[in-house]
């Protein structure tokens, strides 16, 4: 946990930014594998977690917006429990760490949110993306589950992702240690991976250096001789010699805070000629990106220019034809580069992606339906303290391939003759983390190698 005060203020920074009524945030319960005390690792929600600060299920926390009162609830532990899982601390000792000094049972939410009800008074609520919170909104608030999303309050979404999206000093420390940590990991791997082991061993020394540094993931891995589908989370295959690895995988800290990256590598000690074409493509649409990184340039022209570089090198290499920039314009480059560019990183690795990519990465804004742009997280303008991914990729997806010449889409664009010829080629990435400052943008974290020359060297040590 950060200090009382950082709690205390962030609830107040909220309640300023909010009409009247009361904000209920729902803390998540443990989630059952496949009976009541078999349980998935347990993570709190993350507005919960940023406003209260408590990492243990069965909390809720309200905020009345009109008598500056914030309260905590929870049930304390039995000597049954503590039997099981050892003492703990009670939710008044909890509340007074968040500097929250009224605190209740969960039986006293339900009875505060229905007496604000009784008064006619304004709950607001987050869209659900839990069962159980699902369930306690139709129980508190007699809300279908089918309708919770709808009933959501914009007011407070709004408020939560202009607090969030701003990073502090103290969180972006936090960041960091989550961003080396990956970076820790994603070294072990480079040094590791060798023909002939399959993916869940890589895996596997991926997640231990994650456990061993303290931390945790933040999100499952991604290890994978096919780079070619996004989110890959099969581990089966053997790895050849002549292929290449692709590594997403990133560390959550103590506190909550995510890290994010990836690269991409040979699984033998070099990368084939055509691997090096095709990788210094990617590589030069992400150093580009990084060099736009400003605060006040809206997001959506990194993520453009770095397409732009992707379909000037594709043509270059004779995998498309025509005018780049007309290509962006159209979408045909997205046969390469169906993704976005980057997103927001914070307590969640796409942070806050809850509440609603239109608010996070838009403003409220609509998002483009065009294949490709559709899938950009974030678009908005860029300013000080947002933290960000950066990670443009190229990736050659053979059934996309087939169903656009078959569809004879962007053939002005697109030399399917050629693509033919690299159906089996994979894909290729790097991400890396950054903060936007007031004159550019920090790398975060340490840097992990992305020339051709410092990816074999680490190889080659191996």
């Amino acid at each position: 946990m950060f200090s009382t005060s950082t709690y205390a203020e962030r609830r107040n920074r909220l309640r300023s930014l909010l009409p009247s009524g009361v904000v209920l945030l729902l803390g998540n319960d443990e989630s059952p594998m496949n009976y009541l005390d078999n349980t998935f690792h347990f993570r709190q929600d993350s507005t919960f977690l940023y406003y209260f600060g408590t990492d243990i299920p069965g909390l809720v926390g309200i905020l009345d917006l009109d008598n500056h009162e914030d309260v905590l609830y929870g049930d304390d532990f039995t000597i049954e429990d503590i039997v099981w899982r050892g003492p703990q601390p009670t939710i008044a000792e909890r509340g007074r760490q968040a500097g929250v000094h009224r605190t209740g049972g969960i039986g006293e939410a339900k009875v505060a949110i229905e007496n604000a009800r009784r008064q006619g008074r304004t709950v607001h609520v987050l869209p659900p993306y839990r069962p159980e919170h699902n369930i306690r909104l139709f129980d508190w608030l007699g809300l279908d589950p089918r309708e919770t999303g709808a009933a959501a309050s914009v007011d407070l979404i709004r408020g939560i992702v202009a607090q969030r999206a701003v990073k502090t000093a103290e969180e972006i420390a936090e960041i960091d240690k989550a961003v080396a940590l990956s970076a820790d990991m994603h070294l072990a791997a480079m040094r590791f991976v060798r023909p002939g082991l399959t993916e869940a061993q890589v895996m596997a020394v991926v997640h231990q250096t994650a456990l061993a540094g303290g931390g945790n993931l933040s999100f499952p891995i991604i290890a994978t001789r096919n780079g070619q589908t996004l989110h890959n989370h099969h581990y089966g295959h053997k790895l050849e010699d002549s292929r290449m690895f692709l590594l997403d995988a990133g560390a959550e800290v103590e506190s909550g805070y995510a890290g994010d990256l990836s690269s991409t590598f040979p699984i033998g000690q070099k990368f084939t000629e055509r691997q090096k074409e095709v990788y210094n493509v990617a590589l030069a649409a992400h150093e580009h990106a990084v060099s736009l990184l400003q605060p006040g340039r809206p997001f959506k022209e990194v993520h453009l220019a770095a397409c732009t570089v992707i379909a000037e090198g594709m043509k270059e290499l004779g995998l498309m034809k025509g005018n780049p920039g007309e290509a962006v314009r159209e979408g045909a480059h997205a046969l390469f580069f169906p993704c976005g560019t980057g997103h927001m990183l914070g307590l969640d690795v796409h942070d806050m992606e809850n509440l609603g990519e239109v608010y996070v990465g838009y403003e409220g804004k609509p998002k483009s339906t065009q294949f490709g742009l559709k899938s950009l997280r974030l678009a908005r303008e860029l300013q000080p303290g947002f933290v960000l991914t950066i990670e443009p990729g190229i990736y050659l997806i053979p059934e996309l391939i087939d169903k656009w010449r078959g569809e004879k889409k962007f053939t002005d664009f697109l030399n399917y003759d050629k693509l033919e010829t690299y159906k089996d080629f994979g894909g290729c990435r790097n991400e890396e983390c950054y903060v936007i400052t007031e004159i550019g943008a920090r790398l975060l974290g340490k840097p992990l190698p992305k020339t051709v020359d410092g990816v074999e060297a680490v190889r080659a040590g191996s």
